[in-house]
């Protein structure tokens, strides 16, 4: 094994990856994180760029003395929309799995990091369905009393060190789907752990 598996972990309650490459050797699947949110940003970000480009070239001719430069946030507020989307919209993660060299290859991509790792068929144990605890965001009136968490399923390849590797998470439905296509093509067993979980939203 190359690369360390906590390091794809997540804090996403949703990995659902999409078939990018599938022939007789060779599966590759990818997902491309959450792109609303990254197109949101983007579209907002442009549509301050309408006011933050005459702000700016009306402190470059006037100075710092007029009161254009009081709106100074504008194109402050513009850069950061902008590196939040650039950010949002460069996350993506693969799965590729190699029947000719008998590996599986992980990939996490960001603006700023990459991550890598490979494991050998014959260090997977197994496939395991079950449940994660995933974050939701804060509660009302900053209470922590047990609401900020709620249950996602999720599918791991289980190693014979006994650490897990998170494959994906999401709809249980679709969770089963791709626990058994993937169990075809490492050959290896499922072990299931779910039970009637729901998601918000």
């Amino acid at each position: 094994m190359r690369g360390h598996p906590s390091r794809f972990e997540s804090f996403v309650s949703r990995l659902e990856f999409q078939t990018e490459e599938e022939g007789e050797d060779r599966l590759s699947l990818v997902w491309h994180g959450t792109r609303f949110p990254g197109y949101l940003c983007l579209g907002l970000s442009l549509a301050l760029l309408m006011l933050s480009v005459p702000i700016m070239e009306a402190i470059r001719i006037r100075g710092l003395g007029t009161t254009a430069a009081s709106l100074w946030y504008f194109p402050v507020m513009n850069i950061i929309l902008f590196g939040v989307a650039a950010f949002l919209l460069s996350l993506k993660r693969v799965i590729v799995m190699d029947q000719g060299s008998q590996q599986v290859y992980f990939s996490k991509k960001s603006l700023l990091r990459r991550s890598d790792l490979a494991v050998k068929f014959s260090e997977i144990v197994a496939l395991r369905l079950g449940t994660d605890m995933v974050y939701s965001g804060p509660v009302l009136a900053g209470s922590t009393a047990g609401q900020s968490y709620f249950p996602a399923a999720a599918l791991r390849l289980v190693l014979a060190s006994g650490e897990t590797v998170l494959l994906g998470r999401g709809n249980k439905s679709k969770m089963e789907v791709l626990a058994r296509r993937l169990s075809r093509c490492l050959c290896k067993p499922i072990t299931s752990e779910l039970k009637n979980t729901t998601q918000p939203g």
